[in-house]
């Protein structure tokens, strides 16, 4: 199963070369690993990325064309790609996964969900990048793990399988249900908490 990846958006918009580097790069090494040592299956963890930008679309299918809107999502495409290049030229058992965004405990706190609640627990600013109307479907980390287990079990060679929760939410809300909290937890007005959303 490779997890490995290079996968902050905006770092990849900073500087490309490590994600290549590493989303395909690393990724051909892995795929020319298990020609020399054949493996049963080789689980690929994707993304939803990979899909391009939702504005105003369906959700998308396994079907659905690659429009991917970032040097990450680029890369993470072209692994993608890749992997099925090496399961039709050299019969390898490549199963492809691509997540929604995930959320949990121990996540990076540049990530959007523990940055602002780290943030709202420290009275500090909310960032929301742009309108804040992006919209995700959000998967909790460990219903993704028990996703992943289930595909690599149970999965078919050759396919890609979406994991997500089919429920999606904007940013905002997202930012407005993290405050709802913290005023819980704090036992504060989340209207005055929600103020420090920028």
């Amino acid at each position: 199963v490779n997890f490995a990846a290079e996968s902050h958006v905006d770092r990849s918009i900073l500087d490309a070369a490590p994600f290549l580097r590493t989303n395909i790069g690393g990724v051909q090494t892995l795929l020319e690993a298990i020609r020399s040592c054949p493996v049963e299956r080789f689980l690929h963890i994707s993304t939803d990325e990979v899909y391009g930008d939702k504005d105003g679309r369906e959700l998308s299918s396994e079907e659905s064309p690659l429009l991917p809107s970032s040097p990450y999502a680029a890369t993470k495409a072209a692994a993608d790609l890749l992997c099925f290049s090496y399961r039709r030229t050299y019969g390898l058992p490549i199963i492809v996964t691509r997540s929604s965004n995930n959320y949990g405990p121990y996540q990076f706190p540049e990530k959007l969900i523990p940055l602002l609640i780290r943030n709202g627990l420290n009275d500090l600013e909310l960032p929301i990048y742009g309108d804040g109307k992006q919209i995700r479907d959000w998967l909790y980390v460990e219903d993704n793990c028990q996703a992943i287990l289930s595909v690599l079990e149970k999965g078919q060679i050759g396919c890609v399988y979406n994991i997500g929760t089919g429920e999606e939410r904007n940013n905002l809300d997202v930012a407005q249900g993290i405050c709802n909290a913290i005023a819980d937890r704090k036992k504060l007005n989340p209207k005055k908490i929600a103020e420090r959303i920028r």
